[in-house]
């Protein structure tokens, strides 16, 4: 009660002090905007040229970044995730590539991404539903089930979320089970999925609320949950319990083998593919650093592991970065997709001069953009070359993409070491690169954030 009336109180002060924007306001702001020769070239320009980018393009960067690298770990090619939010699918299979390629001596390969996307979207319904039984005692309007049932299911992740699927389900090479329509362009599919998840979630709900045993409430999750499978199997396919691959090696020789998913992954993945051996290493200044965080409820199996990393300083990050690089090892890796000339495949904080254009100031440092929402991490890539200068300090890194080979320089991105402060976020790294003080770190509980919070 005390804490409600507190809250009153402040409201109404805050009411109290508001100010209306009155005539003379209006009139000084309208003054302010003085039609000078240079405002009117300004307006004349942007009232019929809806790019800005375009417009605030900052030349004095044209051709200043190229695309030559000092060190460079080994990658597979460019693949394309097409209309779908599978980035973080397509990034985890990429750092293993090269490793099927190596041990089947092939030109080229990939995984389907659509079978694991299949069980990636049937275990994030199973969750979905159970935090929908495991809420059914709090009203629909609390934080957890407001959040739940807002977005039951998408396509989004991060590394944890391929190794909780493919640790349950394996991979299988490409043509095993190829992509179709509703793999490569998801969205249709995914409001199919969700009105059915929020119709079932909500009956679940109504059950444990009338005093359904838990038997009862079982029955009724399974019975969605064939809903769930039938609506996957007819847009992607139905997924193999056991398949047969025939491929030809770099030398023309066409093999076969017969395998389960399960046996192909572990055949694939390095021998400590693994939590223990592998962390996400976060550079969010928002929070303090040498601690680990656990986003709660952030996975997509019931019993899988949580979204976890340890957030370290951004200089801290790059020396274990290049120490993976030099060692032939490339990094899943996520970022803001910000001050991207993607005509060039060259990212720079000082690519676009949008104060300048305007004549105002809008310069926020990483953290302040965070809190604000105008920066998050929102796609993730492969981390696998970087260049370096005389010294061995990195001057400029590289990714490759997912989004096919037309984006970008040939489909990989180049950033330099400034943008790599203002917007890389997170990397997934062998703990080996890492140093002492941050490997005490990482041996520490993890402080519970909500699904919910900011940064995600």
């Amino acid at each position: 009660m005390r804490i409600l009336l507190t809250s009153a109180l402040s409201l109404l002060t805050l009411c109290a002090s508001a100010q209306n924007l009155t005539k003379d306001d209006i009139s000084q702001i309208r003054s302010s905007f003085v039609k000078d020769g240079h405002t009117r070239a300004l307006q004349n320009a942007l009232t019929v040229e809806p790019n800005l980018s375009k417009l605030s393009m900052n030349n004095d960067l044209k051709g200043k970044v190229d695309h030559y690298f000092k060190y460079r770990a080994n990658v597979s090619g460019i693949t394309d995730q097409k209309s779908s939010g599978r980035c973080w699918m397509f990034t985890s299979m990429n750092v293993l590539r090269p490793t099927v390629m190596q041990k089947y001596d092939l030109a080229s390969f990939d995984f389907s991404h659509n079978y694991t996307y299949f069980w990636d979207m049937f275990e994030k319904s199973n969750l979905f539903l159970e935090n929908a039984i495991a809420t059914a005692d709090r009203d629909m309007t609390d934080r957890d089930v407001e959040f739940f049932f807002k977005s039951p299911v998408d396509d989004g992740g991060v590394w944890n979320l391929f190794y909780n699927v493919a640790e349950k389900y394996g991979v299988v090479p490409q043509s095993v089970m190829p992509e179709t329509a509703h793999s490569n362009s998801t969205s249709q599919m995914r409001s199919v999925l969700k009105r059915l998840l929020r119709t079932g979630g909500y009956n679940l709900r109504t059950l444990v609320a009338g005093g359904a045993s838990k038997a009862e409430v079982d029955a009724k999750k399974k019975e969605i949950l064939k809903d769930v499978y039938r609506v996957l199997a007819l847009c992607l396919g139905e997924p193999p319990v056991e398949f047969e691959w025939r491929y030809k090696t770099k030398d023309g020789e066409v093999k076969c083998l017969k395998s389960t998913p399960l046996d192909f992954y572990h055949s694939i993945i390095p021998d400590d593919y693994a939590p223990d051996s592998y962390i996400m290493i976060m550079n969010d200044p928002t929070r303090e650093y040498y601690k680990v965080y656990e986003i709660q409820n952030y996975r997509n199996t019931h019993e899988g592991v949580n979204w976890t990393y340890l957030n370290l300083p951004v200089d801290v990050i790059k020396r274990a970065a290049l120490a993976s690089i030099k060692n032939n090892e490339p990094m899943y890796a996520s970022c803001d997709v910000a001050m991207y000339n993607s005509s060039e495949g060259v990212c720079d904080p000082d690519m676009y001069d949008m104060e300048s254009l305007f004549g105002i100031d809008m310069k926020m440092d990483k953290k302040a953009r965070i809190l604000t929402r105008q920066s998050a991490s929102a796609h993730a890539m492969t981390l696998m070359a970087v260049d370096t200068d005389e010294n061995d300090k990195p001057v400029k890194w590289q990714l490759e993409n997912s989004w096919g080979p037309n984006a970008g320089h040939n489909g990989y991105m180049t950033f330099t070491d400034k943008w790599f402060d203002d917007y890389m976020f997170r990397v997934v790294i062998n703990k080996r690169h890492l140093d002492a003080k941050s490997l005490k770190a990482a041996k520490t509980k993890p402080v519970m954030l909500p699904a919910w919070d900011y940064m995600f």
